[in-house]
């Protein structure tokens, strides 16, 4: 038997020695960049949204450095409690949740306000990582074995929908089932998934207008104005066309940090949230564009690289798993604001204003720390 080290036996300064700081420094890099749009979006001050937003990641930091120290098999036997808890918040937004937006989304603990499906995306890659770590690899495919991960991933995914809420909705079913794909599920479930998507998106279509409507009337509103913004360039368009305006504005070099004229004239919505990037793309260009799309990428490198390098089946999936939910987050953030997706109102990892997207994503990055830090290692 070959000698194995468990860097769980490592002391604390050994730990932090052992974190993946390139990692870390991209994630710091990636909130920089969000603390300057902020910074100019507001005009030239750090207050109404830079100042909170660096309190929040300086919180959020420490919590990432906390959560790495303490060793994956404690968050491995957390798993449960944190989906539970993460549904039963869920729930409680329907009865006692903060209407905003037009929407039930929020939930007031106290002084802290707190967005429970921004919980739930992380404690959904937990609780299915934990599930199939202990389920028998011989297991994972079939059909028995496959009820209670997409019933862990339908149930949130249902309440969510209730908000409402389609556009985190739709990452709480892409993330887990990017969860299922890196666990090993047979590929033709996915084949029928994605035969199943088109069918549901044609009902969809159809059902608009009818006694049987399947979505909300905003929400048809986002479908068609992505399918052709020019109809209501004042009205559902309004978004996307200067979106649209903005980037190309930009050029290849940009206009200049803070010299965006639809940023500045206050032309560009929500440039403090959704549409951050661009913003940023108006003021860096192309060239600054591509230099943020390359930090994003290097990200998902960096976890990839660690969960493929882990050979501990937990770590591994909760490692790969944000790392597909931190993808899609940007993926679909920056398709959105260029027109190749709907408007669903996700926001900008790291980038774009939000205290719980910031708090739980740094909870999330601290888990990919502990898996890295703590995984097993055969000493030379």
């Amino acid at each position: 038997m070959s000698r194995a080290d468990a860097r769980g036996a490592l002391g604390p300064l050994g730990k932090l020695l052992a974190l993946n700081w390139p990692l870390i420094a991209l994630v710091t890099a990636l909130s920089a960049v969000g603390f300057l749009m902020l910074y100019a979006a507001a005009g030239g001050a750090l207050d109404p949204w830079a100042r909170a937003q660096m309190i929040r990641f300086g919180v959020g930091f420490a919590g990432m450095i906390v959560i790495a120290m303490i060793h994956i098999r404690f968050w491995r036997a957390m798993a449960p409690l944190t989906y539970a808890g993460a549904l039963g918040l869920l729930v409680l937004v329907e009865f006692f949740g903060t209407v905003g937006m037009g929407a039930q989304r929020w939930i007031s603990l106290g002084p802290l306000q707190i967005q429970p499906s921004e919980v739930m995306k992380v404690a959904l890659v937990l609780a299915l990582a934990a599930y199939y770590a202990r389920l028998d690899p011989s297991r994972v495919s079939r059909p028995l074995w496959l009820l209670p991960p997409l019933a862990l991933i339908l149930v949130p995914t249902g309440l969510v929908l209730i908000q409402p809420n389609l556009g985190t909705a739709v990452m709480l079913l892409a993330g887990g089932g990017a969860v299922m794909f890196l666990a090993g599920v047979s590929l033709w479930y996915f084949a029928a998934a994605v035969a199943g998507v088109a069918g549901l998106v044609t009902a969809v279509l159809r059902s608009h207008g009818t006694s049987w409507q399947l979505l909300h009337d905003y929400q048809y509103r986002r479908i068609f104005t992505f399918l052709d913004p020019d109809t209501d360039p004042l009205g559902a368009g309004y978004h996307i066309t200067q979106a649209k305006i903005a980037m190309g504005s930009g050029g290849i070099a940009g206009r200049g940090f803070m010299q965006g004229t639809q940023s500045r004239l206050n032309f560009l919505p929500e440039r403090h949230t959704d549409f951050i990037f661009t913003s940023f793309a108006e003021d860096f260009g192309f060239v600054g564009a591509i230099g943020l799309l390359a930090l994003f990428a290097l990200v998902i490198v960096f976890c990839m690289v660690s969960a493929m390098s882990n050979r501990d089946r937990f770590g591994a999936l909760v490692t790969g798993g944000i790392a597909m939910m931190f993808f899609l987050f940007f993926a679909v953030n920056m398709g959105m604001v260029m027109g190749m997706m709907p408007v669903v109102g996700v926001p900008l990892p790291l980038v774009s204003y939000g205290g719980s997207a910031m708090l739980v994503l740094m909870a999330a990055f601290g888990l990919v720390q502990s898996a890295h830090v703590h995984r097993p290692r055969v000493r030379g």
